[in-house]
């Protein structure tokens, strides 16, 4: 028997763009290697101290490098998911990165490199599509 109420109409969830979803699968990768890399560094400075070896690689300076590699790798991998989710806060934080990278780029003097035409692109693109970010 129906309950006499009519179905109620949910509006559809945006659609991930397929750019913003390869965006946020190279970003995730990048930052997977990037956490690896941080937690390699780690591994490495511990052993080589452990084993005696004294350079300025081993022990704390090399574990203190490590944590820094690392805590970038897990904010990365945040960014990563936040793209992945269309949050607004990781186009935000995207953009502010895509336009340091432009500007490193302009104090080079590399305006015609494909680095900066690379992020000018990705800059755009995004601008483009910011409606699908909530």
């Amino acid at each position: 028997m129906s309950t006499g109420t009519a179905p109620t109409y949910s509006a559809p969830a945006p659609s991930r763009p397929l750019g913003v979803a390869i965006l946020a699968v190279l970003v995730g990768i990048f930052g997977f290697f990037n956490t690896l890399g941080g937690i390699l560094l780690i591994a490495g400075a511990t052993a080589l101290s452990f084993l005696g070896v004294a350079n300025s690689f081993a022990g704390l300076g090399g574990a203190i490098a490590g944590i820094i590699v690392l805590v970038i790798g897990l904010i990365i991998l945040g960014l990563a998911l936040g793209l992945w989710h269309l949050r607004m806060w990781a186009l935000a934080l995207t953009v502010i990165f895509l336009i340091l990278v432009m500007v490193d780029y302009g104090i080079a003097g590399a305006f015609i490199s494909f680095g900066f035409i690379f992020a000018l692109i990705l800059f755009l693109y995004l601008l483009a599509v910011r409606r699908h970010f909530r």
